[in-house]
């Protein structure tokens, strides 16, 4: 299985120049799944509660959703990516799930990260798992990966391939996800992106690029640089996902003693 990440810089505000940015490069790509930045085509930094509405979109009948059903029809592949969600009156950080067959699914992060708590309700959606066919894939976004439950919890409902967009400012993600897919023996692809963004009179925000694709035996197959474009595919065999066992005495999820842990 070919998997990767598209890193970049988008453009805050400009929906339509990051969308056909994503487009261009993913048209060149022979991939069955990419994983795109979270918010990536609407840009991280909001300044009002009205900017994050004028820019959040309905899913799945908005136009970077269907943009991306095209692309993934067109190119025969499942893309994971981060928008603003309009729901009622509602707006959402998520990430919508497409691939050659339309729209697939939907997920709302859970764990809001500092003004993200003033712009987004907290996702309702829970951790979702989906069978893409070759693999068994989650989401999560960003700052979930804090949160080690988030991880397990895919990982107990039988992912095997955890779609991580991010837009990371912190800078301890890149090497933390390899103890994620260590503790839960799955592959994890996180997709953050590059640049920085002051906006409104805030303080900078810098991202720190490190996109990277991680084995269930925690060894990263590749990194992206901290400040440069990339789209990288590596192959992958999603099987190594499946086996859980450490030792002949030893399985990773078998071995839980849930009774213990509340």
């Amino acid at each position: 299985m070919r998997v990767g990440f598209f890193q970049f810089a988008p453009l805050f505000g400009e929906v339509s120049h990051n969308l056909d940015k994503v487009v261009e490069t993913l048209d060149r790509a022979d991939a069955d799944l990419i994983v795109l930045p979270e918010l990536f085509a609407s840009g991280y930094q909001f300044v009002s509660q009205q900017e994050a509405i004028a820019l959040s979109e309905s899913v799945p009948n908005g136009p970077t959703t269907q943009r991306l059903i095209d692309i993934a029809k067109r190119r025969r592949m499942v893309i994971v990516a981060g928008i603003p969600e309009r729901a009622g009156a509602a707006c959402y950080n998520s990430a919508v799930v497409v691939g050659p067959s339309g729209f697939i699914g939907c997920y709302r992060k859970t764990h809001l990260f500092f003004e993200e708590t003033l712009f987004f309700t907290p996702g309702d959606t829970g951790f979702q798992v989906w069978d893409i066919g070759p693999a068994k894939i989650g989401v999560m976004i960003c700052f979930d990966w804090y949160y080690p439950e988030a991880a397990r919890t895919l990982a107990l409902k039988g992912a095997e391939i955890i779609c991580h967009p991010s837009n990371l400012v912190l800078p301890n993600c890149p090497d933390s996800m390899p103890v994620r897919c260590l503790e839960n023996r799955v592959f994890a692809i996180t997709s953050n992106r590059t640049g920085s963004e002051a906006r409104g009179g805030k303080d900078p925000l810098t991202f720190i690029g490190n996109s990277e694709v991680v084995a269930p035996r925690g060894a990263i197959l590749h990194r992206a640089p901290r400040d440069q474009e990339e789209l990288c595919i590596v192959e992958i065999d999603p099987a190594d996902a499946r086996n859980k066992a450490l030792t002949p005495y030893n399985d990773l999820l078998r071995d839980r003693r849930e009774s213990l842990y509340r």
